[in-house]
């Protein structure tokens, strides 16, 4: 089967975040898929299968499969739109999070994504002692999000993962507001197999609905903080969040496993 290794929310390889995609005829095992992904070893590998006019769509982690991942549909988007549907200005994705569309957006790719419903809650020892430090904030959706005083600890944050592995929610994100940015923040991920994500799209489903919040406003340029790091277009649009980045092409190949 096609095989693509793509490197989205990126200017060029090796910033961003790398996604295998496999664009299938039919679908595989789903222990298949997960061996796939963990022999791939990147933080999500996505599944597509065309379906009438849209393409079915599933992600896999090396931990597991997983409800939404913004980077590796932006990747598979790319590849679509490359290779597959090269006049087409939309692709529609079915997925566990609803019907997601990419659409053409000069040399941007736009998402749009369903925002999750953010609830404070305390602050916690266990938190404390996990991240190393003592957020301002505490949000909890799908992911636990903390609002931190200054961006630097954001850069320089190093959490104990093994103590990040036994918190509420699914992932941990840590944000605050930036100076060339509207924010930056950076996304970990034990649970799932993955220890920092380099840039995460559904994390900005938490962040952006967050800082729309606080700053009164709607458009926003934010900074995945991570060693690759990667640049997110953003827009909080009612109940959902536009979520706009590039993409570069790393790898095209071919699997060659029995199905």
């Amino acid at each position: 089967m096609k095989y693509y290794v793509v490197d989205a929310f990126a200017e060029k390889v090796f910033e961003g975040n790398p996604a295998g995609v496999c664009i299938l005829e039919s679908w595989l095992s789903d222990s298949l898929m997960q061996d796939i992904t963990s022999e791939n070893n990147l933080a999500e590998t996505a599944f597509a299968v065309k379906e009438g006019h849209s393409y079915r769509l599933r992600w896999f982690t090396p931990g597991g499969e997983i409800d939404l991942c913004g980077h590796a549909t932006l990747a598979t988007a790319y590849i679509l739109f490359r290779f597959y549907e090269p006049e087409a200005k939309t692709v529609t994705f079915q997925t566990q999070s609803g019907t997601l569309e990419v659409v053409r957006d000069g040399d941007r790719l736009e998402m749009d994504f369903p925002a999750y419903a953010l609830t404070p809650v305390p602050v916690t020892k266990e938190l404390v002692d996990a991240i190393g430090l003592r957020p301002a904030e505490v949000w909890k959706g799908r992911d636990l999000v903390c609002v931190l005083e200054q961006e630097e600890q954001v850069y320089s944050l190093q959490p104990d993962l093994a103590k990040v592995e036994t918190l509420d929610g699914l992932l941990l994100h840590v944000t605050a507001k930036g100076t060339d940015y509207d924010c930056v923040s950076r996304t970990f991920a034990p649970k799932m197999g993955v220890a920092e994500d380099a840039v995460c799209g559904s994390g900005h489903c938490h962040i952006i609905p967050l800082w729309a919040g606080k700053a009164k406003k709607e458009i926003f340029r934010a900074r995945q903080a991570s060693k690759r790091g990667g640049t997110l277009y953003c827009r909080k649009v009612g109940d959902r969040v536009k979520l706009a980045g590039k993409a570069a092409l790393y790898l095209e190949g071919e699997l060659l496993v029995e199905k």
